[in-house]
């Protein structure tokens, strides 16, 4: 997420703090206190303000963070029961993406691959989020034009669907769980082969 920062013990030092603030919810100051600690070690100069910087790099890990919670949540089979559909919610953007505001009020079934590439954040700043309904609000929203997922072209620039920031045409909820299947893979690499079949036949039997 740090632009221009190629050193892998400063990334490390920002992936730490980072995962504080998550972990602990920990305010955008004292991150801003980790940030400074950070870049005077390191030397890291950067492109605009320190306040701006460091916002952007809390604020984007943070809301990540979020939708891939609510993700897991909104896809629980149990919670799908009673809300099949998720709704798409513009959020309070200072300058709003009209392609954010259009989406505004979809409704579409939790599988439906709209959803693949345009569950939120979609880009930087982006605040807009999800929730779960019923099949009588998806109804209402077949009624006003909004059950149906619009045409999605592709920006020729960004290789991102229009309306979609380059490197956001993603859902980051299925992305956490497929890097926290990585990084298993990765831990179980490392054991002996023994423990790391034990260990692997535990965890497919608890279906993880």
């Amino acid at each position: 997420m740090v632009a221009g920062a190629n050193k892998a013990d400063l990334l490390a030092d920002f992936r730490t703090a980072v995962e504080k603030a998550i972990t602990k919810g920990t305010t955008l100051a004292d991150f801003q206190k980790d940030f400074d600690r950070i870049v005077a070690t390191h030397g890291w100069s950067y492109n605009g303000s320190r306040n701006w910087r460091s916002e952007l790099i809390y604020s984007t890990n943070v809301r990540t963070s979020y939708a891939a919670g609510r993700w897991a949540q909104l896809t629980d089979p149990e919670q799908l029961q009673v809300l099949p559909y998720l709704t798409y919610k513009h959020g309070d953007s200072k300058v709003p993406r009209p392609e954010h505001l259009a989406w505004d009020g979809l409704t579409l079934s939790a599988d439906d691959p709209w959803w693949q590439t345009h569950y939120p954040p979609n880009g930087w700043g982006c605040k807009c989020r999800v929730f779960g309904s019923t099949r009588s609000e998806y109804a209402k929203a077949q009624e006003q034009g909004l059950g149906e997922a619009p045409p999605s072209p592709r920006n020729p620039k960004t290789g991102e669907p229009v309306g979609i920031d380059k490197g956001w045409g993603y859902n980051v909820g299925e992305a956490a769980a497929t890097q926290t299947h990585k990084i298993l893979a990765d831990v179980f690499a490392r054991l002996p082969v023994d423990i790391a079949a034990k260990l692997q036949e535990e965890m497919e039997g608890f279906n993880v």
